[in-house]
């Protein structure tokens, strides 16, 4: 039984509108606007509260400005999917769905799983965040673009084009903002060069690993992997044996991760031989692709805390 001498556990539901808290295992229930206002006055009431543990639930961005009120004043803040917040509650026989429901969920989540905390994020950070997705939303809309252009009659297909050329030429200009933000930066400059030195690793993986994953480099492997989504959980019950899937994480590290192991296990000799060791083995490809991106992932990891470039990492 948890007791008050261990800390106080908040939850904060997020909607477009409205911030409703509550905590354990002294409740402090109370509703807020989603604002710069709502979100400086409850800032100042949990500085008053102190507590040991925040968990907001990721809201399609909606907690953006919230956390990073919270982080930059040195609260522990921490943010979780929504799926782990529905099976969580599932699991603690929490049926209902309200604002003030999921606040509490959330604070007993806080209590029991006490998720990684999310680090300080200064406003270059979240400069770069922004352009990569601008970036991503570019490149999805050129790709539905030239998916219509298939379709289309000669006319719309001249209209298509015209978009096609100015979103190319837009996300060229991400490119370059990314790039500058990179260059701007001691501290990013530093990182971006050591993982650059990876074969494969290309320079808009290095910006989403920057932007996206500040926690590459100190944590450990198996913790870096579970944070990005690459670690495989079992699905055993009984007798049955399932396979062993991989899920959770950042989605958008994981994908930038993909694309650059499918390059690196065709340029990079480390990856390459890895890759083929499993195959050999009678590995899926899937597996084996789900596998090296692991190594990559691990050898990043090791690379930025060692301080240590590509070159020195081989074995």
């Amino acid at each position: 039984m948890q007791n008050a001498d261990d800390g106080l556990y908040v939850g904060i539901d997020v909607s477009k509108k409205s911030l409703d808290v509550d905590s354990l295992p002294l409740s402090h229930r109370a509703q807020s606007p989603n604002d710069a206002g709502g979100h400086q006055n409850l800032k100042a009431r949990l500085l008053q509260l102190q507590p040991r543990w925040i968990v907001v639930e990721a809201s399609g961005g909606l907690e953006m400005e919230l956390v990073s009120v919270l982080a930059t004043a040195g609260l522990p803040v921490a943010v979780i999917n929504p799926k782990q917040a529905r099976d969580f509650a599932k699991a603690i026989g929490v049926l209902a769905k309200t604002d003030q429901v999921d606040a509490i969920v959330l604070a007993r989540f806080g209590q029991a799983v006490k998720p990684a905390l999310r680090p300080i994020k200064d406003g270059e950070l979240r400069h770069l965040e922004d352009v990569l997705t601008r970036r991503r939303q570019l490149v999805d809309m050129l790709t539905a673009e030239k998916n219509r252009k298939l379709q289309a009659t000669a006319l719309i297909a001249k209209e298509i084009n015209e978009h096609i050329e100015w979103l190319e030429q837009r996300i060229k200009g991400t490119n370059g903002d990314l790039g500058r933000a990179i260059k701007e930066s001691p501290l990013w400059h530093a990182k971006a060069d050591l993982l650059s030195s990876i074969p494969g690793v290309g320079s808009i993986t290095v910006a989403t690993l920057l932007a996206q994953l500040p926690e590459l480099g100190t944590l450990n492997r198996r913790e870096i992997g579970a944070l990005v989504g690459v670690c495989p959980y079992s699905r055993d019950s009984g007798k049955m044996r399932g396979k062993r899937r991989i899920w959770g994480g950042r989605a958008s590290v994981r994908a930038v991760l993909y694309m650059a192991t499918l390059v690196a296990i065709r340029h990079n000799p480390v990856l390459k031989s890895a890759y083929a060791r499993l195959l050999a083995a009678g590995k899926l490809k899937k597996v084996a692709i789900v596998a090296c991106m692991r190594k990559l992932l691990v050898t990043m990891n090791a690379m930025l805390h060692n301080n240590e470039r590509w070159a020195a990492t081989l074995d």
